[in-house]
Order: C-alpha cells, then sequence, then structure tokens
C-alpha cells in the first residue's frame, strides 16, 4: 500500500475497519432493535419518522403508510441485517438517543484514531462510507471512547449513493468529494466492497484486523493492511 500524500482522499468503512465488529452487532443492532417498536409509534406523526414509515411503505409496494405494518417489517429487516435505508435512518435516531444519554459510546481502534488525528494536517481528506446512515456515523464519531472525532472527518455518505458493493457507487462518492478515483483510497474489511472500489478506479485496500472476523470469507488479491499505522 502507497502511502497517502497531500491531495488524496482516505474513504473509510466501519465496522471491522474503525471500529470494532461486535460493537455493532453485539450493542448498537440489539440496542435499536429492543426500541424500535416503541420509537415508531410513539413518533409516528413526526416529519422525520413518517418520512420513514413512508419508504417502508414504498419498498414493500403497500398502498398507504401503515405504522404497525412498517415496525413488522423493520424488525424483520433487523434480525435479516438488511441494509435498507428506511431501517439505517430509524436506527440512527434511536441510537442518537443513546449516545446523548450517555448509555452508548463508540469505540475506534487506537491506529484509526491516530490516522484520523494525523492525515487531515498532511493534507488528506477523510470521508465515510458505511451502510449506517449518516446520522449514525456522525453519532459514532462524535461520542468515542477517545472523544468528538467528528472534526477530523471531511464528510460522510451512506446507502443513498447506492450499495456498497456496486462500483458506481464509489464513482459517484467521487464525483461528489470532486477528486478523481486513483486519489481515493477506500479501506473496508469487506472483499466484494474492496472489489467494487477498485473497479471505480479507487486504490482498493483490505482490512484484515487480527482478531476481526470478516463478514465473507473472500479474499482480496491486492493490497491488504492490518492496521493504519504507517499510512
Amino acid at each position: 500500500m502507497t502511502p497517502l500524500r497531500r491531495g488524496d482522499v482516505a474513504l473509510l468503512d466501519i465496522e471491522g475497519t474503525t471500529t470494532p465488529i461486535a460493537f455493532v452487532k453485539e450493542t448498537l443492532f440489539p440496542f435499536a432493535r429492543q426500541r424500535i417498536a416503541d420509537f415508531v409509534m410513539r413518533h409516528a406523526d413526526e416529519p422525520a419518522v413518517a418520512e420513514q414509515i413512508a419508504a417502508v411503505a414504498k419498498e414493500l409496494g403497500a398502498a398507504r403508510p401503515d405504522p404497525a405494518a412498517a415496525v413488522h417489517a423493520l424488525i424483520h429487516w433487523s434480525d435479516e441485517d438488511r441494509k435498507v435505508t428506511p431501517l439505517k435512518s430509524l436506527q440512527g435516531m434511536i441510537w442518537r438517543q443513546g449516545y446523548e444519554s450517555g448509555a452508548l459510546k463508540g469505540p475506534v481502534f487506537d491506529d484509526a484514531v491516530a490516522a484520523l488525528r494525523s492525515w487531515p494536517p498532511r493534507g488528506v481528506r477523510v470521508f465515510i462510507y458505511s451502510s449506517g446512515s449518516v446520522e449514525a456515523q456522525k453519532l459514532l464519531f462524535r461520542h468515542t471512547d477517545h472523544g468528538d472525532l467528528l472534526p477530523h472527518l471531511s464528510g460522510h455518505f451512506d446507502t443513498t449513493v447506492g450499495g456498497k458493493l456496486e462500483a458506481k457507487s464509489y464513482a459517484t462518492i467521487a464525483s461528489r468529494i470532486g477528486v478523481a478515483p486513483d486519489r481515493v483510497a477506500f479501506f473496508s474489511d469487506h472483499a466484494g466492497e474492496v472489489r467494487a472500489a477498485a473497479q471505480a478506479g479507487m486504490r482498493a485496500v483490505h482490512v484484515r484486523r487480527p482478531g476481526e472476523v470478516p463478514p465473507t470469507a473472500e479474499l482480496w488479491d491486492g493490497a491488504t493492511v492490518s492496521t493504519f499505522a504507517g499510512l
């Protein structure tokens, strides 16, 4: 992996890349699932939540929004770990309450913290691309076990730009950032995502951290790192 240079962009996945997989699987997801039914029914008339209920209805092909039907679908999607935008958006709203109350705090690997703090002064902008909503991303990096890391980030992308296994999503991100794809280094523990980024012309790097089990057994025959140290 060629060290990042001034003018480059680091585009980071979260789960298994900056943050332990266990936090997402064993803390965040259960926290939201336990609260999603009450949250949706209690706040169904609020514009932000009503918008997501309507999005669920559209996803289901339903004629009209129905909070109870939305809850049923959301719980089902949650149990299947579906990357559905309205689910991710509502999870983000619930997690916000958890972070702001102090019930949740996001763990970030020490080397990732060091990279986030050192790259911007060297002229490397850092962006996040995760299946979690932009809201959820900002909450995690604002409320970490290393303090507020949000000021070190230049922007965020979620599945509203497209799926993470689709090359066109990465082309869209490079365009929105305003750089050529080959100036973007994308880091993820998911080999399929790394492959899609490479197809879009990005410098794709597979992150394989000791002790972190990747989401698939698929391997990547290109650049691989176990830490951000030295990049």
